[in-house]
């Protein structure tokens, strides 16, 4: 059965047209199961379909707010991340929801302001668009409310969360988990005594292996294979990911790398989608992409391989800059030479072009591969 809630839709029936006609106690009821969206990262959303049983009980039994929290919702309901913590870990419990239509840095602040928002879920590029206000915006905001700031999706660069938190307090939450399942959670303090780290996972929960999913030693960069969720899943219609994604017995990736400590925390480097391969050594872009942010005309910025006839693969940084800063070669250079000051040299980006915007998904990833293919097509 498919239902339309806001108007008619083709196809589709009314859905309270559906609920008056359904029996008050229905005959051999059964608990429902989830199918969410992923961000569409690396293309096209996926449907990530759990079987029926404990996946909606698991989440309704989380609870960190108390009733009469407001909620600030900053990312589309449609994505996990928002809808779990908006509808499921708030709502639910009698927290008000604050929805912004789009997201606007100041707009943000002034919401958290105007209605004691107490609890919000970002992503780092909104962290990063926060702390590029003008400092009299950031000054005058009144943040005093909150109490937790949930954050993930994405890689976080290490200056941003410091800023983040030097600004907002220790209340921020990091988690490494995706719309498949979990894998770690991290405070603020744990974080400051290991900057970087997106926590410590329970033992023998997360490996870190070969894409023939081989363990790989302590502090070697790999694929991150995390421990198959209670709840089954799989992708909607396309059963030959599903079976990739669960290449290693027991375990699953999203293709993300990183690699573990000494003590079994684990750090992010980035996605194997995004890997760029120069001359046949591995560069990961988020490591980049945190390096051009530092630069201060710089309002979002990415780093991409497009082809090289001499290296195979060669590193383009895409900027898009912040008011009061013009494009142009003189600007591209001072770029390149920040990121020679902090990089090694193969990982400084051969070229700089500037954009009006980077694009983004709806959840506020970087599109990489909408850049590859922008930038490709160039050359």
């Amino acid at each position: 059965m498919r239902l339309a809630t806001g108007g008619p839709i083709d196809g589709f029936d009314d859905y309270r047209a559906a609920v008056e006609a359904a029996p008050t106690d229905p005959v051999d009821a059964q608990l429902g199961g989830l199918m969410l969206y992923t961000s569409g990262t690396t293309g096209h959303p996926k449907g990530v379909a759990k079987a029926p049983g404990n996946a909606v009980a698991d989440l309704l039994n989380v609870n960190f707010v108390e009733p009469g929290d407001p909620c600030l919702i900053t990312g589309p309901l449609y994505h996990a991340a928002p809808l779990t913590f908006g509808l499921i870990f708030s709502l639910q419990w009698g927290a008000p929801l604050v929805v912004m239509p789009t997201w606007d840095a100041a707009e943000a602040l002034r919401l958290i302001e105007t209605h004691g928002v107490t609890h919000v879920h970002f992503v780092p590029t909104m962290f990063h668009r926060l702390l590029a206000l003008p400092d009299e915006v950031r000054a005058a905001a009144d943040v005093s409310s909150l109490t937790r700031v949930h954050h993930g999706a994405a890689p976080c660069p290490v200056h941003v969360k410091h800023e983040i938190i030097e600004w907002f307090g220790p209340i921020i939450y990091e988690y490494y988990a995706s719309t498949e399942g979990g894998g770690s959670n991290v405070d603020s303090e744990t974080w400051l005594t290991r900057p970087g780290t997106v926590g410590q996972p329970a033992e023998g929960s997360v490996v870190i292996g070969t894409d023939a999913a081989e363990p790989l030693p302590i502090g070697e960069v790999g694929l991150i294979y995390i421990q198959k969720p209670p709840v089954e899943f799989e992708y909607h219609g396309d059963p030959e990911k599903t079976a990739d994604t669960f290449r290693l017995d027991g375990f699953f990736t999203l293709g993300d790398l990183g690699y573990m400590d000494e003590d079994g925390f684990l750090f992010l480097t980035d996605r194997s989608s995004n890997l760029i391969i120069s001359g046949g050594v591995n560069i990961y872009p988020a490591e980049i992409d945190a390096v051009l942010l530092t630069h201060p005309a710089v309002g979002d910025g990415s780093v991409v391989g497009v082809p090289d006839d001499e290296w195979g693969e060669s590193v383009l940084a895409v900027i898009e800059l912040k008011d009061g800063y013009a494009a142009g070669d003189t600007l591209a250079d001072e770029i390149r030479a920040h990121c020679r000051e902090q990089l090694a040299s193969f990982k400084v980006p051969r070229r700089v072009e500037f954009v009006d915007a980077i694009p983004r998904t709806d959840a506020g990833k970087i599109s990489r591969h909408l850049l590859r293919k922008q930038f490709r097509e160039l050359d």
